[in-house]
């Protein structure tokens, strides 16, 4: 008999569960709640909250229409308020008047009978039964069964928020919210380092500069770019066309004048008259021989040689075969490869507070996965006009470390600062435009 009665009820459950889902609009489904849930668990009194936009008592049992102010609705609009509060989890719970605030627990006889059963409908709502008998087992089962199926269909008439208010749900006051305000602002207190990307390249760390001697046009570059050479090697070569006419041409003005002072000198050695002569051409050859020594002293400087050991830094070739250049003019760089440093250019918009000892990491362009530890040495006290037309401040760096990257190549690094609060480095663009946008 027992398991007749059983079957029967779980039959009932089902039924009930199929006219919830068919149900066409929140208001039947309300109806089906408080009134037709009695053919499943018996009870004398029903009420149905609904969790929407305004958290309203939406239907009683035995009522057609509602009235906002009466005081019953009133104390049950306050008894879902506090249970929503303390139990978000699901499932069915007993309560008695012990079971309320001294405040709402003491009117409980005057609207309810002894015993009660609070059903959670998920984040829509809630439903209250209540009767004078204590519920059993078996009906708590069947409670929460039922719960989970009034639940599904209640989502299905649930408004459809905008974000804005489901923000504001989400951020109403309430234990999980306390907690995660607490954790963010813990969160946002932990100091971390300052950091900025920025371009940067390995230079040389004492470079000679190999500049043009004088003016004139390259004729021929003998080495090739990034080229190991040694002490003396030819690097390169002015055109020497017009020099080497001069020098030609001083050389047979010194030759004749050597001839004339030849023929003074011996007729001084029988004519006083000649002395006089032989001074004058011995000045005039003097003069000539001074000339042609400094052509060729000048049509020398036209081949210019290294001065050291080392690796010679310069763009293509064919960016400087036939050039003009000036007096003075960068031509090449020698360097020594072991001996090398780290240009960054800190952009002036990113500008943190960077000083000597501060550690900085590149991350090569050509290996992104490698990375090298280097010092600031020096940071330019001034901006300067870098590739894109942006300012930025030059720092140099040294490499710590055996490891060093090859010399000339590109990459990003990163330059540390001091420490700050996360809250810091989440606000300090938007801060930093605010202040260049409202003029503090």
């Amino acid at each position: 008999m027992e398991q007749a009665d059983r079957a029967r009820e779980l039959a009932g459950l089902v039924q009930l569960l199929h006219r919830a889902r068919d149900s066409v609009d929140s208001a039947q489904l309300g109806f089906i709640a408080v009134n037709e849930t009695r053919q499943l668990l018996p009870y004398r009194q029903a009420a149905l909250w609904r969790e929407d936009l305004h958290r309203h008592v939406a239907a009683l049992s035995g009522l057609a229409e509602l009235d906002a102010t009466a005081p019953y609705v009133q104390w049950l609009a306050g008894v879902f308020r506090h249970l929503a509060a303390g139990h978000d989890a699901g499932g069915a719970l007993e309560l008695t008047a012990d079971s309320l605030p001294a405040q709402l627990g003491a009117d409980w006889a005057a609207w309810l009978p002894p015993h009660a059963l609070w059903l959670h409908l998920g984040e829509h709502g809630a439903l209250l039964l209540a009767r004078e008998s204590p519920w059993g087992a078996f009906e708590l089962k069947l409670a929460e069964e039922l719960a989970h199926g009034y639940a599904h269909a209640l989502a299905h008439f649930a408004p459809r928020q905008s974000v804005r208010e489901r923000v504001a749900r989400w951020i109403r006051p309430g234990p999980r919210q306390r907690w995660l305000l607490l954790a963010a602002l813990l969160i946002s207190c932990l100091p971390l380092r300052l950091s900025v990307l920025t371009r940067a390249e390995v230079v040389p760390q004492r470079p000679l500069l190999l500049r043009a001697p004088m003016a004139g046009v390259i004729d021929r570059i003998a080495v090739e770019p990034n080229q190991r050479v040694a002490k003396g090697e030819p690097l390169f070569d002015l055109d020497a066309t017009a020099l080497s006419g001069q020098a030609a041409i001083a050389a047979r003005e010194r030759d004749a004048a050597q001839e004339s002072f030849r023929v003074s000198a011996q007729l001084a050695v029988t004519d006083d008259k000649g002395k006089l002569a032989m001074a004058q051409e011995r000045a005039r050859l003097e003069e000539k021989s001074i000339a042609a020594d400094y052509s060729h002293r000048e049509l020398q400087r036209l081949h210019v040689t290294a001065p050291a050991a080392g690796v010679v830094v310069f763009s293509d070739r064919n960016d400087w075969l036939g050039k003009a250049v000036a007096v003075g003019e960068k031509v090449m760089t020698l360097a020594d490869p072991a001996q090398v440093e780290l240009t960054a250019w800190l952009p002036a918009a990113d500008a943190i507070d960077v000083a000597p000892g501060a550690p900085v990491s590149l991350h090569p362009n050509a290996s992104p996965t490698d990375a090298y530890d280097a010092e600031i040495i020096r940071v330019a006290y001034k901006a300067e006009v870098v590739d894109g037309g942006l300012l930025a401040y030059r720092i140099q760096a040294r490499f710590v470390g055996t490891a060093k990257p090859r010399l000339g190549q590109m990459g990003t690094a990163r330059i540390y600062g001091s420490r700050a609060p996360l809250i810091y480095h989440v606000l300090r663009r938007p801060l930093t435009a605010a202040r260049q946008w409202l003029g503090w």
